[in-house]
């Protein structure tokens, strides 16, 4: 589809054609629109639609004569050639050029792969060139990075080659969805803010204690300049005609989960209304979209919508009951409507083989906790969410509620962790690996003021991924923490979860397909 009447709708006058159906635009910051949020509770390994159901939605909006487009993240091919596939929607409610997005796009994630891997060969080379910095090998804190599963990089040596003056040292990668580099790129406001984010990072510690900046190595410029394209964002459009701005990917789980807010700033500014997602569940993404990009930027959702599936309830239940998987909803809704005091309606995402007595449970439970809960059918149908665009609109025309946050940015790091804990997964207590104590008493100094990311399992509201439903008497278990002095805030790492992903034992790659002649191709 031609994205050329998408910019003359919008009076977009500064862009970069990428073909004919995608572009990328120059950044606007005068907001005028409101935001809603799409989110969902702990999903399956499949992922319950919240792409599908934000691009229903806005197309439903579209549909009913509103001003509305879409600010969503873009695919990493981690996933696209792993489990899940692609992450454009599906059915009648799909991004376009599809396949492009889920693939190289703009090359977004390729300057950002290599951006992050420039500092990381500017540090080894500046140990090798006789380390004037004093970088202690042992405490490097900046890591290389790819955007494909691959659990062998976990744990690698490098530096082997017998060369004069080689150090080597043990080193990891991990998947480019969460690097800093990506989070710097979604966060920063401009290139200023940009290039000063990455001349903070911090890549390591001296032998004598003492940190070691991105800008000790006189990097930020080179990698401002790989990243002057992809700072800006990109725009595509529904099936249906709807325009999207697509930007930015982190991973929910091991991320901050949520679009760049320069897509958002400019969405705001193109439109009357928003709709974007937070990735995975409301506890990971849509938490994390609040507490760190809400508050930092100053923005404030009129509404909230949490996804559900019949399919999704009832893996958190026993067989032939939703009870587990409805006490799930029930603790993400008491999140929004009692920690971060927001409107909530609840969505179920049918699929053909659904229930009648099904969704009339869980349209009577919602009733009883005071949410609205609404089925739509973006996959199945055109415009599949047309009722839902209704009630989200009846939403709009309130005066959005006043946002709160789960915990105080003065607080030291563990109180900010128990907090989150507490109050958004309902655990009991947070338990500290001796390494993560170690880092805490290091970073408290350096990260005061920083939000935290917890990386845990998107399955659970706990860290252990069997633990469904609504989990009681548990505890977090926090085995290490990551400074992330550039994006500006906290990584703490919970439970099993790595941040490079495996591919399974029968990923989406192996059902793709492309002809002799390029053209006819099949990416799930």
């Amino acid at each position: 589809m031609n994205i050329s009447p998408i910019i003359k709708k919008l009076k977009i006058k500064s862009y970069i054609p990428y073909g004919k159906d995608k572009a990328k635009i120059s950044s606007l910051s005068n907001a005028r629109g409101k935001l809603i949020l799409i989110t969902s509770i702990n999903p399956t390994k499949y992922g319950e639609g919240k792409t599908t159901m934000a691009i229903g939605l806005a197309d439903s909006m579209a549909k009913l004569n509103k001003s509305v487009i879409l600010a969503l993240r873009e695919p990493s091919l981690g996933p696209v050639f792993g489990l899940k596939g692609g992450a454009t929607g599906g059915g009648k409610s799909q991004l376009v050029p599809s396949d492009d997005i889920n693939l190289h796009f703009t090359g977004d994630f390729h300057v950002i792969t290599s951006a992050n891997n420039l500092l990381c060969a500017l540090i080894d080379n500046h140990i090798y060139h006789g380390n004037l910095l004093n970088i202690d090998k042992d405490k490097i804190l900046f890591h290389r990075c790819m955007d494909i599963n691959d659990r062998a990089l976990r744990e690698i040596t490098i530096s082997k080659e017998n060369l004069k003056d080689n150090v080597e040292r043990e080193e990891n990668f991990s998947i480019t969805a969460s690097s800093e580099i990506m989070a710097i790129l979604s966060l920063a406001r401009d290139y200023r803010d940009l290039k000063k984010r990455l001349g903070n990072i911090i890549v390591a510690f001296s032998k004598t204690g003492k940190p070691i900046f991105a800008s000790d190595l006189k990097a930020e410029n080179a990698m401002t300049i790989l990243l002057k394209d992809a700072i800006k964002p990109n725009l595509v459009q529904t099936l249906n005609h709807t325009p999207a701005i697509i930007h930015g990917g982190p991973f929910a789980n091991i991320a901050h989960g949520c679009n760049s807010i320069i897509a958002t700033k400019t969405a705001l500014s193109l439109a009357d209304y928003v709709v974007t997602e937070a990735g995975f569940g409301a506890d990971l993404g849509a938490e994390k979209f609040i507490d760190l990009k809400c508050r930092e930027f100053n923005l404030n959702p009129s509404v909230v919508v949490i996804v559900v599936s019949i399919r999704a309830l009832r893996a958190h239940s026993t067989i032939d009951s939703l009870n587990g998987g409805l006490l799930n909803l029930s603790k993400h809704i008491d999140n929004f409507k009692n920690v971060f005091n927001k409107e909530v309606i609840v969505a179920i995402n049918l699929f053909k083989d659904d229930k009648k007595k099904d969704i009339d449970e869980v349209k009577t439970f919602c009733q009883s906790k005071g949410v609205v809960a609404i089925t739509a059918s973006p996959y199945l149908k055109k415009f599949g969410c047309i009722e839902l665009a209704n009630k989200v609109i009846e939403y709009l025309d309130k005066k959005p509620t006043k946002l709160k946050f789960a915990y105080d940015l003065k607080d030291s790091i563990k109180d900010k962790i128990y907090s989150l804990a507490h109050s958004i997964y309902g655990a009991e207590d947070v338990e500290y690996s001796s390494l993560a104590l170690e880092k805490i008493k290091q970073y408290e100094d350096l990260a005061k003021g920083y939000p935290i990311v917890v990386a845990k399992t998107q399955y659970s509201l706990s860290d252990d991924d069997k633990l469904l439903g609504k989990p009681t008497h548990f505890n977090l278990h926090v085995k290490d923490i990551e400074l992330k002095n550039g994006a500006q805030f906290i990584v703490v790492i919970a439970g099993k979860i790595n941040l490079m992903p495996g591919l399974s034992a029968h990923p989406n790659s192996e059902n793709m397909y492309i002809d002799d002649y390029g053209e006819n191709i099949r990416l799930e």
